[in-house]
């Protein structure tokens, strides 16, 4: 996992009368637990993807209240789960990541909204919108509209936030409609407390079976013609009765006094940001006490006619704070004044932007200018505030003297995949440019330099799919890589079965590293076993020749040249059709999580210890850092020449360094200076070793080398050995 929750985990059974402390994600599961959930599933990704490590994790108190857990291989088989609130009184909650979880999913999600649920549904969605995404730039906003799925976007405080798990699956139940939420970066990571209330066991579950499956009705399946009926049913009933109990329980928030001539509607998720602006104006503080009266939104879809025409009546004019595009929320609220014949004046994306993240200065600015429109003076304040923000950043600008580089993510220290894509960009030189269809996972950043390659990415596993057309118009064959994540989510069916079925003539390198590391290093079905982890040990091999694929090949991640080799027999063999290349070497995060532990125990316990890592030569490193521009390690480093001959800086690897041996092995498959070797590092070093270590320094010296006389006692001895 990325990080142990067991410390937390025992906070999960807390009940009436205790506080719990934790963030967001905690809140969530607690709440979860709370609501009386009688099934969980997901698939993982962020900023919510520990959400389902912490269910998983949690497996003993799961079973303890007989709530049954899915780890789904994608996310419209967890959509699909979601089918036992159908045609039973069953609370069930699914999450993933949006905004490709959320499209992955639409199929199940659209037929399960036109059936409608008996038990209540929830579906809890990382919202990764804005600048730090790591996604395309859409909302989940447009589904709940176009679904008819209600929306519930938390105010980043966790009793709101589990007030809105506990409520949204009786909203769900009030409605016969699944209810979503949306959790944002900085809702997923908040901390605080709340009052922790007792975990409840669902009247049907792991542990109390129904016994008797639902009687069959036809009115019961998303199928024409009942789809018709369904539909109307949204409008005139589930609708109606959603905005209902949404007004009664008071979903949504009025803060600041009870009438003023101006005021804000923000969405539940910006709230924190919007009355951080307002406390620099002058207009709120850390409490939340504003001044200017404000609505905040914890359900965005669907909206209450009757509480936006209550707010607005009497106001002269009310900004909205809605981040991102379209303006679905600015639109409906200008529709509901239009209606109720209101001549309040609605701001929102004419002083705010469009599109982009809603960050503090944004906001201080659409702030600032709906103020000063209305002869509001705080306005001066915000400028004051944005003006400060913006010295600060330029004088940090000059100190440095000069912009900072621009360091793009990049991939782990000893990364597996890094050496298949130094053998790519080899085989580049040597041949010419391929087509290469990149794909969703760690293996994206070798869209980054140093290997620049990648000409499309259009879903996690779909590399190969969206080469299809590709082989079939260009000379050359295409190049497609996806994960072993991708393959078991999307890629085995849309695009090795799809190319197998139409004969299509591409390569297709998978890496087999063992998880989902980008994720956080969840099993997937190929894992192995482990104490903690779920893994089947599902051979991708067999699979691949099990779907007639003929040309297969499993090459050991990190030989370089070997790597090389087979993507150039891959690209020119004679025979057509689908060639395969399983790039095998597991996750070195998930390895080092493994392995560092071990060493640090037998360390404590005295007991020898050697660990590998590489070092280069600063006498034989010429300084032209090719090895750099074909590795691309973080731990592979310039640093100055101590040789006046030789102004440039050399090639340095820094302690960060576990030994892959992938800069060897490029220094030996391009042909570059033999400046690496591997050394050793000996902890708990043996009488032999410092006697060796003694010797070897000795020899140097006398041949004329630098080594430096071994002191005693010594934890660790270096030992050179020229690079495999």
């Amino acid at each position: 996992m990325e990080v142990s929750f067991r410390r937390e985990i025992g906070d999960l059974r807390l009940g009436a009368g205790d506080t719990f402390h934790g963030e967001g994600i905690m809140a969530v599961t607690k709440a979860l637990l709370q609501s009386g959930v009688a099934y969980v599933g997901g698939y993982q990704g962020a900023p919510v993807s520990h959400l389902l490590d912490v269910l998983v994790q949690a497996g003993d108190l799961l079973e303890e209240l007989g709530i049954h857990l899915e780890t789904c291989t994608n996310e419209a088989a967890a959509a699909a789960m979601l089918a036992a609130s159908i045609n039973y009184p069953v609370r069930g909650a699914v999450t993933w990541k949006s905004i490709v979880g959320t499209n992955v999913a639409a199929d199940a999600l659209s037929n399960l909204s036109s059936a409608g649920v008996i038990g209540g549904a929830l579906i809890v969605v990382g919202e990764d919108y804005g600048e730090g995404a790591s996604v395309i730039q859409e909302r989940t906003q447009a589904y709940a509209v176009k679904s008819s799925l209600w929306l519930l976007d938390p105010r980043p405080e966790l009793p709101t936030i589990v007030r809105m798990v506990e409520k949204g699956f009786e909203l769900s139940e009030a409605s016969n409609t699944p209810v979503m939420m949306e959790l944002r970066i900085r809702a997923c990571h908040v901390f605080g407390s709340f009052e922790a209330a007792d975990n409840r066991r669902s009247e049907f579950s792991a542990a109390n079976r129904i016994q008797q499956p639902a009687t069959f009705d036809y009115a019961r399946l998303s199928h024409p013609p009942v789809t018709f009926v369904q539909e109307a049913d949204k409008v005139h009933r589930r609708l109606p009765a959603a905005r209902a109990f949404i007004r009664d329980n008071a979903l949504n928030e009025r803060f600041g006094p009870d009438s003023g001539d101006i005021g804000i509607i923000v969405q539940g998720g910006m709230f924190n940001v919007l009355n951080g602006r307002l406390a620099e104006a002058g207009l709120s503080d850390a409490w939340g006490n504003l001044e200017i009266p404000t609505h905040v939104l914890n359900v965005t879809y669907p909206l209450v006619p009757e509480e936006i025409t209550e707010f607005c009546a009497g106001k002269r004019a009310v900004l909205v704070v809605e981040e991102g595009g379209p303006d679905f929320i600015e639109k409906e609220i200008g529709q509901i004044l239009r209606k109720a014949d209101l001549n309040t004046v609605l701001h929102g994306k004419d002083v705010l932007p469009m599109a982009g993240e809603y960050s503090p200065v944004v906001v201080a600015k659409g702030l600032s200018a709906f103020l000063s429109r209305y002869g509001r003076n705080e306005s001066a304040r915000l400028d004051d505030w944005v003006d400060a923000v913006c010295r600060h950043s330029e004088a940090v600008g000059r100190a440095l003297s000069a912009p900072l580089p621009p360091r793009p993510p990049t991939f782990c220290t000893g990364c597996p995949e890094r050496p298949v894509f130094s053998a790519m960009k080899l085989l580049r030189q040597e041949t010419g440019p391929v087509h290469v269809a990149a794909d969703i996972g760690c293996h994206a950043f070798a869209t980054f330099p140093p290997f620049s390659q990648g000409n499309s990415i259009l879903g996690y596993g779909m590399s190969l799919a969206s080469a299809a057309a590709v082989s079939g118009t260009q000379a050359k064959r295409p190049l497609a890589v996806m994960g072993d994540g991708g393959f078991w989510h999307n890629g085995l069916l849309t695009g090795v079965a799809g190319s197998v079925f139409n004969q299509d003539d591409s390569v297709l390198v998978i890496f087999k590293n063992g998880y989902t590391s980008a994720t956080g290093v969840q099993d997937v079905p190929s894992s192995l076993p482990s104490e903690h982890g779920r893994g089947k040990s599902l051979d991708i091999e067999s699979t691949l020749k099990s779907l007639g694929v003929k040309w297969v090949e499993t090459v050991r991640s990190y030989s370089v040249s070997t790597m090389r080799k087979t993507l150039k027999a891959a690209m020119d063999a004679p025979e057509k059709g689908l060639k395969v290349i399983v790039a095998d070497g597991e996750c070195q995060l998930a390895r080092q999580r493994r392995v560092k532990p071990a060493n640090a125990k037998a360390v404590a316990e005295g007991k020898r210890v050697v660990r590998t890592r590489f070092w280069v030569d600063p006498d034989v490193c010429t300084g032209d850092h090719a090895c750099i521009r074909l590795s691309g390690c973080p731990s592979l480093t310039v640093r100055p020449s101590a040789d006046p001959l030789k102004p440039e800086p050399v090639a340095h690897v820094n302690n960060d360094c576990v030994g892959c041996g992938l800069c060897g092995e490029v220094s030996h498959a391009a042909q570059l200076c033999p400046s690496f070797a591997r050394i050793e590092i000996i902890q708990n070093p043996t009488a032999w070793d410092r006697f060796r270590a003694a010797l070897s320094a000795r020899l140097i010296r006398l041949l004329g080398g630098h080594a430096p006389a071994p002191q005693a006692p010594r934890p660790a001895a270096p030992q050179p050995v020229p690079a495999e």
